[in-house]
């Protein structure tokens, strides 16, 4: 009986540890596969394709297991977004020379001015005075 606990304890442990290292195999199964350049760049495309990203036409090319994606974007979360759609598609590295635009440079440091302002303001208030804010009074 104590060595039927033991033997599922082990499994129950390495069913553990195994789904803990899934979602990592699962990332690493497109470049460990052996793809070759064409197979990565077309899974890249199709990705770059789909969703709200595809407005911005980006173009992306794969050489060496390198994808270089180029093109420009009034959304800088996009950039981030090509890279890592990239390297799940299979890409060994990624040169990502997308270009974001002065506006959507000057609305992330808009945003950030305003949000670093607001707490400021929060930080040099009292917890009364902080209450009294979030209640409404």
């Amino acid at each position: 009986m104590r060595m039927l606990r033991m033997a599922a304890s082990i499994l129950l442990a390495a069913g553990l540890a195994g789904a803990a290292d899934a979602k990592t195999a699962q990332r690493n199964s497109a470049a460990q596969a052996g793809l070759s350049d064409a197979e990565i760049q077309a899974d890249l495309r199709m990705r770059l394709n789909r969703g709200k990203i595809a407005a911005d036409h980006f173009q992306a090319k794969v050489q060496g297991g390198v994808a270089t994606i180029t093109g420009q974007t009034d959304v800088i979360q996009h950039k981030g977004v090509a890279t890592r759609l990239a390297k799940t598609a299979g890409a060994r590295r990624v040169d990502n020379q997308i270009q974001i635009s002065d506006a959507a440079r000057k609305k992330a440091a808009d945003n950030l001015a305003k949000h670093q302002r607001s707490g400021a303001n929060q930080r040099s208030e009292t917890p009364a005075k902080r209450s009294e804010v979030t209640r409404g009074g």
